[in-house]
């Protein structure tokens, strides 16, 4: 019976969920001077898929890059994992979703959107270092400024 209530986090699969490669610009784009700007857009999104405690962590990223307003190459990803998470108290399920899954899936997406932006024939791009504790606690404290704005103060 005590094995029943033992907290456990196992990883089932890492997986590439989503790539797409865009140079909407070339041949023409790799003639152009000047120094390119580089968008980085990530978002986190997590599901329960499973009765059985097994959640899917996915991390995107959108890099777009322009020389002169004119897009050099759009690379979108996701990257996934599926997580098996049992016997966890409800106030600590939340932040190893939001935490510790995104930052055992994250490397992963750096390493494909770099791989894929290099075999654009530019240079990789690598996505920086993520501290998903931070986006976390950020994230809680908006909503708890938000709850309590809709509450009111006496």
């Amino acid at each position: 019976m005590s094995d029943q209530a033992q907290p456990s986090f196992n990883i089932q699969r890492i997986y590439l969920k989503d790539l797409s490669v865009e140079l909407p610009n070339a041949p023409q784009i790799f003639l152009e001077q000047g120094n390119p700007n580089v968008d980085v857009q990530l978002n986190l999104n997590a599901e329960n898929v499973s009765d059985s405690g097994v959640y899917e962590v996915t991390v995107s990223a959108t890099v777009t890059t322009k020389v002169n307003d004119k897009v050099l190459f759009l690379v979108e990803a996701k990257q996934a994992g599926l997580f098996e998470i049992r016997n966890v108290p409800e106030d600590q399920l939340q932040p190893i979703i939001a935490i510790a899954c995104p930052q055992i899936v994250y490397p992963y997406l750096r390493a494909t959107v770099a791989d894929a932006i290099n075999r654009t024939g530019f240079p990789p791009v690598h996505l920086t270092e993520v501290n998903f504790q931070a986006m976390y606690q950020a994230q809680v404290e908006q909503a708890q400024a938000a709850q309590g704005g809709a509450v009111g103060h006496a």
